[in-house]
């Protein structure tokens, strides 16, 4: 339907030719080639686009998930080590970004400029050099453990130990390995309740610290756009303080929480270049995330059809995930 403006469509197009253009060559179509790739048992040698790369169609994607073999062990044990990841960080990191956001953001607090800065100063940091330094503190005889033996506790070989937390505990409670007959996916029912590994909690205390402060920053723009008289109403009405951050201060940043929730799961789930520098995915596997697996798969193993594959099953599973969040945390009538 052509209105009075109607003849400056073909200008729009003129005008937005060279985003589409860029974001077509070097986003979609690579998304296009990788797809391709990941039908076919491509070796990395010459192109994948040769009648002469065998196409395997859906094998690379049912191996995953329906073959014995160590490739489905591999990838399940990624998929369970990424979802504990996943459960402990975003929350955490969420918790103590608004938190801050709070502390910043209080009118009586003097300096802070300072603060606003050393709590996001982690966020621009380099995650290579951060990884490295947080090798040193959780070595054998790092800071760390150091810190620990102060208050009498021996601190454990972190990226050393294999151990799950459900299973330390498990193993502190005086309860015997169960359910490890029978499992799902290649996985007995007791590995899947492992938790996360002690070497996958120092990566997890790494990352919440680094990834803080950015959200901190979108929890104190959100902050600082609340009415003041909202929250000098539930004062006068008698609201303590916890009750005016329930009722007044979170409907308000629900908006920022999604963002900030929906980040939080989609860069979780695609952690690398800690695992990378920290631990390999070692010890036993217990680190080892769908992310970094894609990658050694293909750039070790030189089997491109798999690492691609494992790649667009993370994809899926990324965007179900941040649809069932943006439903569950939807505003509600």
């Amino acid at each position: 339907m052509k209105g009075i403006r109607g003849n400056e469509q073909p200008a729009g197009w003129l005008f937005v030719a060279p985003a589409v253009l860029i974001l077509g060559l070097f986003m979609l179509l690579p998304i296009l080639m990788a797809l391709w790739v990941s039908l076919t048992r491509w070796n990395g040698q010459g192109s994948p686009f040769t009648g002469d790369v065998p196409f395997a169609g859906l094998d690379n994607y049912t191996r995953l998930f329906t073959d014995e073999g160590l490739t489905r062990q591999d990838f399940m044990t990624s998929i369970r080590n990424n979802a504990y990841y996943v459960f402990f960080v975003v929350p955490i990191q969420t918790v103590l970004a608004l938190g801050l956001a709070l502390i910043v953001n209080n009118r009586l607090l003097k300096g802070k400029g300072f603060f606003r800065t050393a709590f996001y100063f982690p966020s621009v940091t380099s995650s290579v050099a951060i990884s490295v330094v947080f090798l040193f503190m959780f070595a054998n005889g790092g800071a760390i453990n150091a810190i620990l033996s102060v208050f009498g506790i021996q601190g454990p070989q972190w990226f050393s130990d294999p151990r799950g937390l459900l299973h330390l505990l498990f193993e502190k409670l005086g309860v015997s390995p169960f359910l490890t007959d029978s499992g799902v996916f290649g996985l007995s029912w007791w590995d899947w309740l492992s938790g996360p590994s002690v070497a996958m909690c120092a990566i997890i205390s790494l990352v919440v610290w680094t990834t803080s402060g950015t959200f901190m920053v979108m929890f104190l723009a959100a902050l600082q756009n609340v009415p003041v008289q909202l929250e000098e109403a539930g004062m006068i009405d008698g609201a303590n303080r916890w009750q005016r951050l329930r009722h007044i201060i979170l409907p308000q940043l629900r908006p920022t929480l999604f963002l900030v929730i929906t980040l939080g799961l989609i860069g979780t789930w695609q952690v690398f270049d800690q695992i990378y520098v920290m631990s390999q995915g070692n010890p036993a596997k217990t680190t080892l995330t769908p992310a970094f697996l894609s990658y050694r798969t293909a750039f070790r193993d030189f089997d491109y059809g798999s690492g691609a594959a494992i790649s667009f099953v993370l994809f899926l599973i990324i965007v179900v995930l941040t649809l069932i969040q943006r439903r569950v945390t939807r505003e509600r009538d």
